[in-house]
């Protein structure tokens, strides 16, 4: 990869870009934009105020507010009142048409005061509530106030992208039920349900009654075994499960996190296995756990820093004691005081996650009802009626310490809702580590193996089915190069096992230069440092080819200002299989952390048709400097 000469490259690809990229700044409508020096440190806050049957209170204004870090007062630098706006169907304008092979990640909401976001897990969910789940949101979408802006993704063994945002609840709905999205009711393999206990349960006693007059008499050690042997699959099943439900919702905030305002996200799950800030007792339960510990901070710090508000919504319905139903032995056998001693703990368990989840970022937690479309409806009204406020804190040092939040009102008797604090992590740390770019991958066996996850920052993003990352903004042109290598060259890319016939593709970036950390060095130089990576998969999910680098930037004022008018260009080449593959393309930032990621489907037929089109003959092989 290089950093190709922004006066010499690309001017299609900048024009066509150029609306779209342009199009995410803040807009005039929005009100007065605050402005912070440089070396501070601001707070955003999110608030919303109801009273009564949950009703908004409109017209509060910044004296109103009295606001605190860890009980010392702070001065709100900033605030701004959003309420709901809706829009008529349609509205919702789609980007501007792009040239046949140009593409772009910016997300299609338009600057706004808050969208929305459902997430069906299946992971964390009984086959049945899922189900109802599943009907109670096309009976939300059914009724969806016009105007309300949604997207939608599942998670299973992954987080899929099932439809992006768009005011059409029709889409949404069709979306839902398109097979190819998988939004079934099926429960998955990781998670460990009430039958699965149940079902542990009777083999338990299925053994104890074949064992009769021998186990009471003291042949309990193979019980005890067996007992453990379920106790210890259960509980890596659930280990499992929290860490893949935290690295969901960590790609999740990489998404949403150039889209503008707050998000609201609605959880409809049987289970909610993680919390976002840990009490003091459950960060001392976690120091057994390192893993458990980063991950959880990493998620709520891009949580925080994404204003994403979580909504979680529970599937059960009605949580009733499963125990007491006509298919059990009734109240009066021990096993069945047993269980319902456990469900009972299990609900309990269940109410408090929920809450704290809420109120650790802002939202409300719906549970004991049925009619999860009215959740639905409510959480997204919750949502669309807030206060912003921003302040400097006053501890400006960044120890990695939680810092307390408290809002409050002069007069009235308000309910509010807002994230309770943050961790004061310093954000160049929290920039993954890890090598200098994708490494040459190692092979063994007949398949060879794509770069580890932990070898590259970027490599965990560009799993095949994964939603965009929105932090870095970027446009990129992906054609055939003319004429193509002769057969007998070196393949490009860094599968070395890549055979068959192929097509060498001219791939060329032009990155949002406001979303890169470009450091001023003097007057004459600005620096950084950007990693861009490539995975190409078949239809199967099988990685065919891959490549990326870490790039140094050193950019004198001539370049730095060819770069401030189009973004900041790259130019890559890479050799694909001459059938339908699926493109993942990601830029990484290493001086903030950020990434952004897009996904493209290349057809053979199609690309060959793009790059003979005047707009791609005019930028195809760019000259190097």
């Amino acid at each position: 990869m290089r950093l190709s000469n922004p006066i010499l490259c690309l001017p299609a690809l900048a024009l066509c870009c150029a609306a779209a990229l342009a199009g995410q700044s803040a807009p005039e409508s929005q009100g007065p934009v605050p402005v912070f020096k440089t070396n501070a440190r601001a707070v955003v806050v999110d608030v919303v105020v109801t009273k009564g049957n949950d009703e908004p209170v409109s017209g509060l204004k910044k004296d109103d507010f009295a606001v605190t870090e860890d009980g010392k007062p702070v001065t709100v630098d900033f605030f701004e009142e959003h309420t709901a706006r809706t829009l008529p169907p349609g509205a919702l304008k789609p980007l501007p048409p792009m040239p046949p092979g140009v593409y772009t990640n910016v997300p299609p909401a338009p600057p706004a005061d808050s969208v929305n976001v459902i997430l069906l897990d299946t992971l964390n969910s009984e086959g049945q509530d899922l189900a109802y789940g599943r009907a109670q949101v096309l009976e939300f979408l059914r009724t969806m106030q016009p105007g309300t802006r949604a997207a939608i993704f599942l998670l299973n063994d992954k987080l899929n992208f099932v439809q992006g945002f768009t005011t059409d609840n029709a889409l949404l709905a069709a979306a839902i039920n398109n097979k190819r999205n998988q939004v079934e009711p099926q429960k998955s393999a990781q998670y460990f349900s009430r039958s699965d206990a149940a079902d542990d349960a009777e083999d338990l006693a299925r053994l104890t009654a074949m064992m009769g007059s021998y186990a009471s008499a003291g042949g309990t050690a193979g019980l005890a075994a067996m007992g453990a042997a379920q106790a210890q699959s259960a509980s890596f099943q659930t280990a499992r499960r929290v860490s893949m439900t935290l690295e969901a919702l960590n790609y999740l905030a990489r998404y949403l996190g150039n889209v503008p305002g707050r998000k609201n996200l609605l959880w409809f799950s049987s289970d909610f296995p993680v919390n976002i800030f840990p009490s003091a007792q459950q960060r001392e339960m976690l120091n057994d756990n390192r893993v458990y510990a980063s991950q959880i901070r990493k998620t709520a710090d891009m949580l925080t820093a994404g204003q994403v508000a979580v909504y979680p919504i529970n599937t059960q319905g009605m949580m009733n004691d499963h125990s007491m139903e006509a298919n059990s032995a009734g109240p009066g056998a021990m096993g069945n005081i047993q269980a319902y001693s456990r469900e009972s703990n299990e609900r309990a368990d269940t109410v408090f996650t929920m809450e704290e989840l809420a109120a650790d970022t802002g939202g409300h937690a719906f549970y004991n009802t049925n009619d999860l479309a009215t959740a639905a409806d409510h959480a997204i009204r919750n949502g669309s009626h807030y206060y912003t406020l921003i302040y400097t804190p006053g501890n400006t040092r960044l120890d990695g310490k939680f810092r307390h939040i408290s809002v409050k009102l002069a007069g009235g008797h308000y309910q509010l809702s807002y994230r309770r604090g943050y961790n004061a992590d310093d954000p160049s740390a929290l920039a993954s580590t890890g090598s200098s770019g994708f490494l040459a991958a190692a092979s063994t066996g007949e398949k060879p193996a794509p770069p580890a996850v932990s070898d590259d920052p970027l490599r965990p993003l560009l799993i095949h089915g994964l939603p965009s990352a929105t932090q870095i903004l970027y446009g990129l042109r992906i054609v055939p190069i003319s004429p193509q290598p002769p057969p007998d060259a070196k393949r490009a890319g860094q599968n070395p096992k890549l055979a068959g016939s192929t097509t060498r593709y001219s791939i060329d970036f032009l990155i949002r230069w406001t979303d890169v950390g470009l450091k001023e060095i003097d007057d004459k130089h600005h620096q950084g440092q950007i990693s861009i990576g490539y995975m190409a998969y078949d239809r199967d999910g099988n990685a065919v080819n891959w490549d990326g680098a870490k790039q140094g930037m050193n950019l004198t004022p001539e370049i730095f200002a060819a770069i401030r008018k189009s973004g900041i260009p790259a130019h890559m080449e890479l050799d694909l299989p001459n059938s339908d593959v699926y493109l993942e393309t990601g830029v990484y930032d290493w001086a903030t952390g950020k990434a952004g990621t897009l996904e493209i489907p290349l057809h053979p037929a199609a690309a060959v048709a793009a790059s003979a089109s005047p707009q791609a003959a005019a930028t195809t092989n760019p000259k190097p400097d």
